[in-house]
């Protein structure tokens, strides 16, 4: 199942651009397992694209430690490691404080309007009822979402890596976690000022909600 027009201006990407970014979701959100062999041939049959895109997403996976080559031994998702998570957390503790700043004073209308639509998502009151894996699809297009918003694409584009592999570990243990929903709400009044243009209340949520993250996992360990 596809998820290709998740993201603003999917439809005009490349063939190898929407192969990374499906095949990246797929890794980050578990169903392509950890451990788990990458077959090209499949992969590619099952996004609709030859085996060119597929393996041009592959590389920037790799460089993303989203996969791992052994020689002789062939491509693999690559393992979740918990001891990876105090690493992955003290990049975004410095780094998305920085983002949620940076955001709130350069969004454009555009972005705010994007924003605004997720807090309404948040604010629906239905949250609690989403099953974890929408749970997640839902965190992950907040975080970038307000990465696009720093529209520094250095920032985004580390942030969206880091982000990422704090999501695998987070969905490798979603099932011992106590209050998945109310992290993913918190994000209401990250995106609140953001939109407000409050960039010290932004970065202080920011790096609340980091360490919040780092906190439940170590919890559910």
């Amino acid at each position: 199942m596809q998820h290709w027009a998740t993201e603003p201006g999917s439809e005009e990407l490349s063939l190898a651009e929407r192969a990374y970014r499906a095949i990246r979701d797929r890794l980050v959100m578990l169903e392509i397992r950890p451990g788990a062999p990458i077959n090209e041939e499949q992969l590619g049959q099952s996004l609709g694209v030859g085996r060119t895109p597929v393996r041009e997403a592959l590389k920037r996976l790799q460089y993303e430690r989203l996969i791992t080559t052994y020689p002789r031994r062939g491509t693999f998702a690559t393992d979740v490691n918990i001891t990876d998570l105090a690493h992955i957390s003290e990049v975004r503790q410095e780094l998305e404080p920085l983002a949620a700043a940076q955001a709130a004073r350069r969004a454009t209308a555009t972005d705010r309007a994007a924003l605004t639509l997720l807090r309404r998502e948040l604010a629906g009151g239905d949250v609690r009822a989403h099953e974890a894996a929408e749970l997640m699809r839902l965190d992950l297009q907040v975080h970038r979402a307000i990465y696009a918003a720093t529209h520094n694409p250095y920032l985004e584009d580390t942030l969206v890596r880091h982000d990422n592999l704090a999501t695998r570990i987070w969905c490798l243990f979603v099932d011992r976690l106590s209050d998945m929903a109310g992290h993913v709400e918190e994000h209401g009044p990250l995106i609140e000022a953001i939109v407000g243009g409050d960039p010290d209340r932004a970065a202080e949520l920011a790096r609340s909600h980091v360490e919040g993250f780092e906190r439940a996992v170590r919890e559910a360990i």
